[in-house]
């Protein structure tokens, strides 16, 4: 049976969980990188692209890095998440400035180029604020029907947000961006907290990494320790989460995870802002919701062999 390979851009707010998804990606041998489109929100925008060149150098590859949204599409610069993420996004380790140059295109014109160049054949792969997706379908309105999939890291369909009751971080840091994006006609997969807090990393998960790949693990065993500090407030034990791996790990093995069908409203008033209000098929004969496009959400996980993928992923000799 001929092996699948998945071309992707990976879209990302590196970040210490954006950097044990973006060495997964690396790793696989079913994902083609096509390049990192970076934009602000655990880190600002700057950072974030310095960070993903950063990344991209430490796995010694040659692929584009480009810089995106600085900036929500509506409202004040974000807050960002260094207290999650430390002050240079990778827990404060003192990792090396990168030598390389990024690609001088801007994130969103790089989706569209490369959606262009291979039509039909790009998943789109966003683990943070979906603002540069919102500019590549602005600049390209045709941009759906050039695109295989999205597949988001981001929102919750039936569990609490983590920076409101209702909003996870992804998804409030730009929530009109978000809105524009599960609008859009293009098929979506959501990975969001009803998956990703399921399953809690105990340290020895980012150990086996590290033994596995002294270099690329190793780095994420390090960066890790500030954020397992934070993830570990209030509890009898030390645990992580590694949310933005899980979209990837669908694309390898989607009988991973179990998909509910249904439509998707992300609210954009103060209170409600960056909540995604999910109905699942048949639940609903509200208009408000049957106008918007089906969609795909994670809601169960198979915790074991997810695991194993990771760890086995990491052990690929590249």
């Amino acid at each position: 049976m001929t092996q699948t390979t998945h071309k992707i851009i990976l879209d990302t707010d590196p970040g210490i969980d954006d950097a044990m998804a973006i060495f997964f990606a690396f790793q696989a041998s079913e994902i083609d990188v096509l390049g990192l489109t970076t934009v602000f929100g655990n880190v600002p925008a700057d950072m974030a692209a310095k960070n993903g060149l950063s990344l991209v150098e430490l796995a010694n590859l040659d692929i584009p890095v480009c810089k995106g949204a600085a900036m929500p599409h509506v409202g004040p610069e974000s807050s960002y998440a260094h207290f999650v993420h430390g002050d240079d996004g990778f827990g404060n380790i003192n990792h090396p400035a990168p030598k390389g140059e990024l690609d001088p295109r801007s994130s969103a014109q790089f989706i569209v180029e490369m959606a262009r160049k291979h039509p039909g054949e790009i998943t789109l792969v966003a683990v943070g604020p979906l603002s540069n997706l919102a500019l590549a379908l602005k600049l390209e309105p045709e941009l759906p029907a050039l695109i295989k999939a999205v597949n988001i890291m981001g929102g919750s369909a039936f569990a609490p947000g983590n920076v409101t009751p209702v909003a996870e971080a992804n998804i409030w840091n730009d929530a009109h961006a978000a809105d524009i994006v599960f609008s859009a006609s293009w098929p979506i997969n959501m990975f969001g907290l009803d998956v990703t807090y399921d399953l809690p990393f105990p340290p020895d998960f980012t150990a086996s990494l590290a033994a596995r790949n002294p270099v690329l693990g190793g780095f994420v065993q390090k960066a890790a320790e500030f954020y397992t500090t934070f993830y570990s407030q209030g509890r009898d034990d030390k645990v992580c989460y590694f949310h933005d791996a899980f979209p990837l790990a669908y694309m390898i093995d989607p009988s991973l995870f179990e998909m509910t069908e249904g439509q998707l409203r992300v609210g954009t008033d103060p209170l409600h802002k960056g909540q995604t209000s999910f109905a699942p098929l048949g639940s609903t004969s509200s208009e408000l919701w049957l106008n918007q496009p089906i969609i795909k959400v994670a809601t169960k996980v198979d915790h074991p062999r997810l695991t194993k993928l990771f760890i086995d992923t990491y052990a690929i000799k590249r």
